[in-house]
């Protein structure tokens, strides 16, 4: 019988178990089930091309559990446009009096250092199928991978799309690809809302020139932009952001993925808990999928240590308080990224001066900016 099983060793899923390892004298009764299926489609031994940014926060809870990837690019400033209106802000790590208000790293990277530190932590691994929850009582779940059943006092959904979720069709798909800039700035990332949909430029590991591109367009439009050839897609991608950065250079390929943020209804079931993705899926606008997805980990992991230690108290007011507590700042953030990428992209005039003079007061009055940034900085992290 286990404490806890998480099922999905993604950064949320491994992030959790290390923070309920540091929070017991047993780790080895915490269960860590990953799926070691490749994804439908997937070249074998592909890369995974999904380039990260975690904010100041994120990289405080993942230091102390050595999971911190050693190449990273820092963020200091934050510059926020709209394509073609007045008004611009500026978030700045100064500003906040932290050293960085967030790092871009690589997926790979990033599992790759959550793994190592997983590898000392005596947490239970187990390697097949995706697994699933196939029953619960009072007493504890079941959960199945492939023809392996383990039984456990508590299941963590860490994998996969929420159930049953509500969903917000977007109409939109995102392509990822790396740019190089001809006048780069160092340590600035970029969100610059266009009619089509926001584009964020971020610096990147591979060099000081190199930046990350997140380009949200409608669908027919992304899959005609991601299969130009480059000289073509480096003219599109210059003419969409501007020249505050030179001009930009596609560097390698490019992929595309639907965009369609859910959200599931609630976070337990009974004896099962839902995290990160398995929790809510979020438009990519500010990067706060990830960052999100941490702070379940470790507000559960929190509320979680009281049992683990001495079972002193009551498992089921453990997840209700839970549950509570982090509706603030997951409707929050749902709230904020869903409602960032509609209404920049109206393409209603009134609308979009009335964004343009939201961003210029925004500049100008550091008491408007500071609730804002320190969102996108930490999150809510009661």
């Amino acid at each position: 019988m286990y404490d806890v099983a998480i099922l999905g060793a993604g950064p949320v899923g491994i992030a959790l178990a290390l923070l309920l390892a540091q929070q017991t004298a047993r780790p080895e009764r915490i269960l860590l089930l990953a799926n070691d299926r490749q994804p439908a489609g997937a070249p074998a031994n592909s890369p995974d091309p999904r380039t990260l940014a975690l904010n100041h926060g994120s990289r405080v809870l993942l230091e102390p559990l050595n999971a911190w990837p050693a190449s990273a690019a820092d963020i200091h400033t934050v510059h926020v446009s709209q394509k073609g209106r007045l008004g611009r802000t500026l978030i700045q790590a100064s500003e906040l009096h932290v050293p960085r208000l967030g790092s871009v790293l690589t997926y790979t990277d990033l599992h790759a250092s959550l793994s190592q530190a997983l590898d000392t932590s005596r947490i239970t691994v187990r390697h097949g199928p995706s697994a699933r929850v196939e029953a619960q009582d009072s007493n504890g779940v079941t959960v199945l991978q492939g023809d392996q059943r383990y039984q456990a006092a508590l299941a963590v959904r860490a994998d996969g799309l929420p159930e049953h979720a509500i969903t917000a069709t977007q109409g939109q798909q995102a392509i990822l690809t790396l740019a190089r800039a001809t006048l780069p700035r160092l340590g600035w990332a970029w969100e610059r809302f266009t009619r089509s949909g926001p584009l964020a430029l971020l610096p990147h590991p591979a060099g000081p020139a190199v930046h990350a591109v997140v380009w949200c367009l409608p669908a027919e439009e992304a899959q005609r932009i991601v299969h130009l050839d480059d000289e073509h897609f480096s003219a599109e991608l210059t003419r969409h952001f501007g020249t505050r950065l030179g001009r930009l250079e596609v560097m390698g390929s490019r992929t595309s993925f639907p965009l369609a943020p859910a959200h599931a209804p609630q976070l337990r079931d009974g004896r099962v808990m839902a995290i990160g993705n398995a929790a809510q899926t979020l438009h990519p606008v500010a990067g706060q999928g990830l960052n999100l997805g941490l702070r379940d980990a470790a507000r559960l992991a929190h509320g979680l240590a009281p049992w683990l230690q001495e079972r002193q108290s009551a498992l089921d007011d453990i997840l209700h308080d839970y549950a509570t507590a982090r509706g603030h700042d997951r409707d929050l953030t749902i709230q904020l990224t869903g409602l960032l990428p509609r209404i920049f992209s109206t393409q209603t005039a009134v609308v979009e001066h009335a964004c343009g003079a939201g961003l210029l007061a925004l500049d100008l009055l550091p008491a408007l900016r500071a609730p804002l940034a320190r969102h996108l900085l930490q999150g809510m992290r009661a």
